[in-house]
């Protein structure tokens, strides 16, 4: 499968934007995701300003507001929380010890997936696909993801204000334990639903849904992570026992509790 030129544009966009993981190693996957998003947004109203259509710069300018939201989330967290810092001391690998060779597979890997990500909306433009109902609930969708990751992640940080020692069970986590993930696959979901008409062939919807079963791992993946690191921390609080035996780790309304044991879940 040959890609189209703008393709590779995007995914040296993701290159260029990921490579500040080479600096911090988590930045692969925290900064450098959510900024490479936002510009491959940007960069795609820039290459097809005469296949857009309404639905398309809404697709597009949701990945902007998405990346930049999360960037700028992440970015603040990470270089302005003295307390955040003190509290993931220990928890994240600083990478210093990783070889290099490793650092460039891991961000060619990110790179990948990122632009793979937004190949659904990406393709509907490359083939300049017209406006149906799917772009719109997909756009639909999309919004709604990024409002609930959003909700999720401020009512952590009010919580975490209040009792910052204890864990977060109220607003959206008495749905989920987990519910900015859950936004996030939201989020992404939109994007397929956005390509329903848009993708052209087999090998178009191969490549999106490479990108959708990526990042849904990845979240799956993120919350085995936190799993465990709250199961260390409040291991041992009875109210901490009742609550992840009551709530679903990700999915609302599906008895699913954990997903630690699966070590399969590693990214």
């Amino acid at each position: 499968m040959v890609f189209p030129m703008e393709f590779l544009w995007l995914f040296a966009a993701a290159m260029a934007i990921s490579a500040i993981g080479f600096k911090n190693y988590v930045w692969f996957i925290s900064l450098g995701y959510g900024f490479s998003i936002a510009g491959e947004g940007i960069l795609m109203l820039a290459l097809y300003g005469k296949q857009l259509t309404l639905g398309t710069i809404l697709c597009c300018a949701l990945f902007i507001a998405y990346g930049l939201r999360l960037g700028g989330y992440l970015a603040f967290r990470e270089l302005g929380s003295s307390s955040y810092k003190k509290n993931m001391k220990g928890e994240i690998k600083e990478g210093s010890a990783v070889p290099f060779g490793v650092k460039v597979a891991i961000w060619v890997t990110c790179a990948l997936l990122y632009v793979t990500q937004v190949s659904g909306v990406f393709y509907r433009l490359h083939n300049a696909a017209a406006d149906n109902a799917a772009v719109y609930i997909g756009a639909g969708v999309m919004l709604l993801g990024l409002v609930l990751e959003t909700a999720a992640d401020l009512q952590k940080n009010a919580a975490k204000k209040k009792n910052p020692k204890r864990f977060v069970d109220t607003g959206l986590y008495r749905l989920v334990r987990c519910p900015n993930y859950l936004g996030e696959m939201i989020f992404w979901t939109g994007v397929v639903i956005s390509a329903i008409g848009g993708a052209s062939h087999w090998g178009q919807w191969a490549v999106i849904a490479l990108g959708y079963i990526g990042i849904i791992f990845v979240m799956f993946s993120g919350a085995r992570r936190l799993e465990l690191r709250q199961d260390k921390n409040y291991g041992s609080d009875p109210e901490y026992q009742k609550y992840v035996t009551t709530v679903p780790i990700l999915l609302p309304f599906i008895p699913l509790y954990s997903v630690k044991k699966h070590k399969w879940l590693v990214a």
